[in-house]
C-alpha cells in the first residue's frame, strides 16, 4: 500500500476567534485538503475544554461532509463512555450516509481523568464501559433488531431502522496503544520517533495475523498503521521554528488547561516524563519527532526516511494547532500538499 496522508484536528480555541469564525475557517482548511488530496481526517474529542471546540464530533463532521466530495472523514476518537450506544448506532448510520459513504468510525475510552469527573464517569468503569459499549455498537450496526444483556446495558429486541451506507460496517481505528488495536482488528495510529513505529507497526501486524474468527472486525485485507505528528511547513526551517516553537507553547496550555483547573495537574494523562509530547519544551517534542516543521525539503527529507524506515503505511499531521492563524495553517498545508506530498505518490 503506498504511503498515504491524513489530518488530525482538535479544533483548538484560539483567543478572540469568534465560535462561528473559528468553525467557518475550519470547514475551509477541511475543503482545501479535499482538493489537494488528503486521504482522511480525523477530529478528536473534548469537553469542558479549550483544547476541543467540536465535543459534538457528529455535527461538526456532518458539516464538513457537505463542503467535501473526496476526503474520509471521522472521530478520533469517540470516546464512548459519554455515548449512549443506541444513539451512536443512529449517527454513525446517518453520517455515512451524509457523506456518502466516507465516515471512519474511531473509538476510545477517552484518557483525559478531569473530563470524565465532569460527566460524573467512575475511573474504575470507564474501561468496562467502553468494551460493552463497543460491543453494543458493533452488534447494531447492520442489524434490524438488537438485544443485548449486560452489565451497564440492557436491550430487549430493539429495532433499527438505520443502516451503514459501508458494510458491514464503516471501517474502525483506535489511537495510542496498538496492541488494542490489533487484538480488536482496527486501524490504527500512534506517535513518536520512526524507530519506535517501525517496532510498533511490526509487533501490530503480527498480533493483527493472529486474530482469527467472529470476533473479528473484518473484512480487512491490509490494515493502516500510521503517525500523528504536529506539522507546520514554512519557506524557510527559521520562519517555522519561530511559529511552530511559540505555537507549541499555545497548544500545551490547552493542552493541560482542563486537568489543571480541575485537580492542578495533567488531568489523569500520562506524565511528561513518559510522554515529552505532554510537556512544554518543545525542543524535547521535537527530538521524540512529535514536532515536525522546517521549509518543504526539510519536511519532506523526513517524511522520506518516514516510509522508508517506519513500516507505516499512513502519516497524519496537525496543521492548525496552539495559535497558529489560519492563514499560517493554510499556507503550511499548502506547501506540505504540493511540495512534499507529490514525492510519495
Amino acid at each position: 500500500m503506498p504511503l498515504r496522508f491524513g489530518i488530525f484536528d482538535h479544533v483548538e480555541r484560539r483567543e478572540g476567534i469568534p465560535l462561528q469564525r473559528l468553525y467557518e475557517e475550519r470547514l475551509g482548511l477541511i475543503a482545501q485538503a479535499d482538493r489537494a488530496g488528503f486521504w482522511g481526517y480525523h477530529v478528536a474529542e473534548h469537553h469542558q475544554a479549550v483544547l476541543g471546540m467540536a465535543p459534538s464530533q457528529n455535527v461538526f463532521l456532518a458539516a464538513a461532509a457537505r463542503e467535501t466530495k473526496q476526503i474520509r472523514l471521522g472521530s478520533l476518537v469517540y470516546c464512548l463512555p459519554f455515548y449512549h450506544p443506541l444513539r451512536l448506532i443512529d449517527e454513525i448510520c446517518m453520517l455515512d450516509a451524509i457523506s456518502g459513504g466516507r465516515l471512519l468510525v474511531g473509538v476510545g475510552k477517552g484518557i483525559n481523568a478531569a473530563e470524565h469527573a465532569h460527566w460524573g464517569h467512575d475511573e474504575a468503569t470507564n474501561w468496562e464501559v467502553f468494551e460493552e459499549s463497543l460491543a453494543v455498537v458493533l452488534a447494531g450496526l447492520g442489524a434490524s433488531r438488537l438485544t443485548h444483556e449486560g452489565r451497564h446495558y440492557a436491550f430487549r429486541d430493539v429495532p433499527i431502522q438505520l443502516q451503514p451506507l459501508q458494510q458491514p460496517h464503516p471501517p474502525f481505528w483506535y489511537a495510542g496503544n496498538h496492541d488494542h488495536a490489533a487484538r480488536y482488528g482496527m486501524h490504527f495510529l500512534g506517535g513518536g520517533p520512526i524507530a519506535r513505529m517501525a517496532t510498533v507497526a511490526t509487533e501490530y501486524r503480527a498480533i493483527f495475523a493472529a486474530r482469527t474468527g467472529p470476533s473479528r472486525l473484518g473484512p480487512v485485507a491490509e490494515p493502516m498503521i500510521g503517525k500523528v505528528a504536529h506539522v507546520f511547513v514554512a519557506d524557510t526551517d527559521h520562519e517555522a521554528d519561530q511559529v511552530a516553537r511559540r505555537a507549541w507553547a499555545a497548544y500545551h496550555h490547552n493542552l493541560t488547561k482542563v486537568g489543571r483547573d480541575l485537580f492542578g495537574t495533567h488531568a489523569g494523562q500520562a506524565s511528561p516524563a513518559a510522554d515529552p509530547t505532554l510537556s512544554g519544551d518543545f525542543d524535547r517534542a521535537r527530538a521524540v519527532e512529535a514536532a515536525i516543521y522546517g521549509s518543504p525539503e526539510t519536511v519532506r527529507d523526513y517524511i522520506a526516511r518516514y516510509a522508508a524506515e517506519s513500516n507505516c503505511n499512513y502519516f497524519v499531521g496537525a496543521f492548525q494547532w496552539g495559535d497558529i492563524s489560519h492563514g499560517q495553517a493554510t499556507r503550511s498545508m499548502e506547501l506540505f500538499a504540493h511540495e512534499v506530498m507529490p514525492a510519495f505518490r
